[in-house]
């Protein structure tokens, strides 16, 4: 499975009478985490997004802690589309991800075969609101540990123990804006998220 090899090919704005699955995957992760950078780097076609620009009420209560430069927040949601193969399509629904957004999140969550949680290491302590969502809704889910540019690396484990996951939850680096790195991380959490759904049946 190469999304880099699959994508982009000729921004097509319809999916082939061959295809045979469709999957609906989630994007979520804190504010300022990278969702819409992450769903704008792979979609094969132009992303949907409902990013608005920060007033003044927003910056009161969202923490720009950590995010120099950030001017704009989604209020909806980003969409995007990956062709995988001639069979497989996958629709990437990146969720706001401030607390008063949990209801929207809810809704757009029915149908999804599982989510990407993308994390700060250096704001940890953010995403646990974000992991405790995902996990009352049921989702299975993997963890990308999006590295930024001169920050420190930290090793898978370390992210694992820090965040309390089970041994079998897939950790990885990725880097939203490369399209490589983006497109590893999904294709290790579809590979997960397809085997827990074939072992479920």
């Amino acid at each position: 499975m190469d999304l880099k090899e699959n994508s982009r090919v000729a921004e097509p704005s319809y999916l082939p009478d061959s295809v045979q699955q469709t999957v609906k995957i989630l994007v979520v992760g804190h504010f300022a985490v990278g969702k819409t950078t992450f769903v704008g780097t792979l979609s094969e076609i132009r992303p949907l997004r409902t990013e608005e620009v920060m007033t003044e009420a927003s910056v009161s209560v969202d923490n720009l802690a950590g995010t120099p430069g950030k001017v704009t927040t989604t209020v909806a949601m980003d969409f995007g589309r990956i062709t995988v193969s001639d069979q497989l399509v996958l629709y990437l629904f990146g969720t706001p991800g401030q607390d008063r957004f949990v209801s929207l999140f809810r809704d757009i969550s029915q149908g999804a075969l599982g989510a990407l949680v993308l994390v700060d290491p250096t704001r940890l302590s953010e995403s646990f609101p974000v992991l405790n969502l995902v996990e009352d809704s049921g989702l299975p889910y993997g963890v990308g540990v999006n590295h930024f540019d001169g920050g420190q690396r930290y090793d898978p484990e370390e992210v694992r123990q820090a965040l309390d996951l089970t041994s079998d939850t897939p950790i990885v680096p990725c880097d939203p804006r490369d399209e490589g790195s983006a497109s590893g991380a999904l294709i290790d959490l579809v590979k997960y998220l397809l085997d827990l759904d074939v072992r479920s049946q």
